[in-house]
């Protein structure tokens, strides 16, 4: 324990030397962070995709050079610990495929980085692992897969905006780092009674975004951002739909404030000051170049989805994109604004 306790701290030390090293420079490569790897423990899947989930240094490093991606965060494929219904289980598996994946990242920290899977059962605790994670071990912030089943029979539905979850938030603001929210699929009965009538909009077509919007939604008007105005927050897949929808949102939900709901500002100011979205799995241009009106290009970062999207089409998408956005604007995107967000140059 103590000779793996030291190549933690080893890997620690040496990644902060080569982001300082490195991510000053003025390279072309891309930096992702919604990539999923997994442990043998937590997946069902097989094949192909099992084989994609469990590696890193071989087809997923092969790919990466052939296509231009500098520096990838990795992090526990979904649900991971939010589909373990038991708090010890969950906290005890956390900390396993934590420590699976620094150790597995320990000899290339200059290409791997890492987000914390946490055990949300419990805010202290997901609180205390994720500033191990992050001060022992170098990880760049956390990543949590929608919300946390529990009870007997997956019956209760743990989210996070309630005030019980502010131990947590405060820890994230006080280590300054970001929390990842990723899509989940629904349990059961709620994925039969929404989507039974049509089972083909399971996953990325359509319930992905359903569920985790409200997720998102729930933290802005449950006053989240309010009480921790430094709060970072990354949503995927071009913000699960809702920079599209901001219009709308922002003016039915001013309906609402005389019923006592605690956000103070709106929906759009957040995704100024607390929320980025990245372009993983959602290679749309049209509708990045809308986003950027509405939310600014520096609350945008490239990522790509690996290994449910292919990295071959993450790359020729954002390489296109001289097309429409300015060497500077595409530089920001690939590599620019993750950089800043993650503090690999600090």
């Amino acid at each position: 324990m103590a000779k793996l306790f030291h190549l933690f701290i080893v890997a620690f030390v040496v990644s902060s030397f080569v982001y300082a090293r490195v991510w000053n420079d003025t390279g072309n490569g891309t930096i992702v962070f919604e990539e999923a790897w997994t442990i043998p423990e937590l997946t069902t899947d097989t094949g192909t995709l099992r084989a994609n989930l469990l590696d890193i240094h071989n087809q997923r490093l092969t790919q990466m050079d052939q296509n231009g991606i500098d520096f990838m965060v990795l992090s526990c494929a979904s649900p991971c610990i939010q589909g373990i219904s038991d708090p010890t289980v969950a906290n005890a598996m956390a900390i396993n495929a934590n420590n699976q994946l620094a150790a597995q990242i320990s000899n290339n920290t200059l290409r791997f980085g890492a987000f914390a899977a946490l055990s949300m059962h419990n805010a202290s605790e997901a609180a205390a692992e994720l500033k191990r994670t992050v001060e022992e071990l170098g990880f760049l912030g956390g990543l949590v897969n929608d919300y946390q089943q529990s009870g007997e029979n997956n019956d209760t539905l743990i989210y996070y905006d309630q005030p019980d979850f502010d131990i947590f938030w405060q820890m994230v603001t006080e280590l300054d780092v970001p929390v990842y929210f990723h899509p989940r699929t629904n349990v059961e009965p709620i994925s039969t009674l929404l989507y039974g009538h049509a089972p083909w909009l399971l996953g990325p077509g359509q319930e992905f975004a359903v569920t985790l919007s409200n997720h998102i939604l729930g933290l802005c008007t449950n006053g989240v951002f309010d009480r921790f105005p430094d709060l970072k927050i990354i949503v995927g897949h071009l913000g699960e739909r809702i920079p599209s929808d901001l219009v709308r949102i922002d003016t039915q939900l001013l309906r609402q404030v005389p019923l006592g709901m605690p956000m103070l500002r709106n929906v759009s100011t957040y995704f100024h000051t607390n929320l980025y979205e990245t372009t993983s799995g959602n290679f749309a241009t049209t509708l990045l170049q809308f986003h950027i009106q509405e939310i600014g290009l520096d609350r945008i970062l490239f990522s790509i989805d690996y290994p449910f999207v292919d990295i071959p089409s993450g790359a020729t998408w954002v390489n296109g994109l001289d097309e429409v956005l300015t060497p500077e604007e595409l530089l920001n995107l690939k590599r620019g604004a993750a950089i800043k967000l993650l503090k690999l140059n600090d």
